[in-house]
């Protein structure tokens, strides 16, 4: 690096780090994070663009004479959850934590931020997206629906997630699919209550919903190739207030993950006729309400091989990893990726508690690297 003291910047970097993790807020209403955000930037002299998808934002740095342009983007939401660790800088917001890590993203994102400002030694445009709402909204899928990639044209764009289990600061990715698809749906089953003691005058939602659930577990291991990978969770079933009522309604919490495009359609819509014909032959019926879905998170060949290089040539052959099968979590970079190539890369967070758990903490150890990641990455795309 040209004279960067990056580690002269590091503690405060760590400080920006404690602070996001204070202020944890739920997708879409993330305000005093994204204040905190552009506040840093506009203090480093970088354009900030603000309000994509409500809260989200693109800082955007340019140098030299070239058109060429990449992205990098960093998850900045937390979740609905009580912090359980005991930190000094632990959640100041009840019922909210920075239980994926998404406060380090952001950290080492605005780290590679300053890392360039402070060295424009490359040719042309680098687009820093601080997106809201990965957790519940699908924010990426939000920010391009408001102009993201018609404002902020981008060749490729980047992101990068830590993982509790892989060495800290080693890297690990692959071409093609890298995460799931997923898919929520909300099924509520319409039967007719009565007396316990009389079922034969009622329709039973309790019973026309385990039939659901147990014919939903032949849908992966019946209907989808055992070589593409695929989940069916019913993660909740919710119905009845005593042991002698027959209720009205059963209501089901279904998730559908799948690596490949037309299988989740597939599970989709089998999921849909599965749950029909069981409830019709019952006598009851069904109403479907379908969340945000995310796609699969597919990597690009080429921008794959140009992270690999990256990361082998300016951290060593040992730091890289090649996953030998994608996740089966889902991530909302996945919408970006349908749009421009690039490439999703996870950073170990070594050993730690795991992602969505109430002990979690991003590890500090990896914010230089991640860092220094995105900088050097930049520096090899716009050489």
């Amino acid at each position: 690096m040209n004279d960067i003291d990056f580690q002269g910047f590091l503690p405060d970097l760590i400080e920006i780090r404690h602070s996001l993790h204070q202020m944890p807020e739920i997708g879409l209403s993330e305000f005093k994070t994204s204040d905190f955000i552009a506040e840093q930037l506009q203090k480093w002299g970088f354009e900030v663009t603000r309000g994509l998808a409500t809260t989200g934002i693109v800082a955007t740095l340019r140098a030299g004479s070239s058109n060429r342009a990449i992205g990098f983007r960093a998850d900045f939401d937390a979740l609905p959850m009580h912090e359980e660790t005991n930190l000094p800088y632990a959640s100041q917001h009840p019922g909210a934590m920075h239980a994926c890590g998404h406060d380090g993203h952001t950290s080492m994102l605005l780290g590679a931020a300053w890392a360039l400002s402070q060295d424009k030694n490359f040719s042309g445009t680098v687009h820093f997206i601080f997106q809201p709402a990965e957790e519940n909204f699908g924010g990426g899928k939000l920010m391009i629906e408001d102009g993201l990639f018609e404002r902020f044209p981008c060749e490729r764009v980047f992101a990068l997630h830590n993982w509790p289990g892989i060495p800290a600061g080693t890297f690990a990715t692959r071409a093609g699919p890298v995460a799931a698809s997923i898919d929520v749906l909300t099924l509520t089953v319409k039967g007719k209550g009565g007396h316990g003691a009389q079922p034969e005058l009622t329709v039973d939602p309790v019973v026309v919903g385990s039939s659901i659930v147990m014919a939903l577990q032949t849908l992966v291991s019946r209907n989808i190739s055992p070589h593409q990978p695929s989940v069916v969770t019913v993660g909740a079933f919710l119905s009845g207030s005593a042991s002698n009522i027959i209720p009205d309604t059963a209501v089901l919490e279904i998730s559908m993950r799948a690596m490949n495009p037309k299988v989740r359609e597939e599970i989709r819509e089998r999921v849909e006729q599965i749950a029909t014909f069981q409830a019709k032959s019952y006598g009851a019926d069904i109403s479907l309400d379908w969340q945000v879905g995310y796609p699969a998170t597919i990597n690009d060949k080429d921008a794959a091989e140009a992270v690999k290089s990256t990361i082998k040539r300016h951290f060593g052959e040992d730091s890289f990893t090649e996953l030998d099968l994608p996740l089966m979590g889902s991530e909302d970079f996945s919408f970006l990726l349908e749009r421009v190539p690039g490439a999703y890369v996870l950073i170990g967070n070594g050993d730690s508690a795991g992602l969505h758990t109430t002990t979690y903490d991003f590890n500090d150890d990896i914010l230089e690297r991640g860092a220094m990641y995105f900088y050097h990455l930049a520096k090899d795309q716009l050489a």
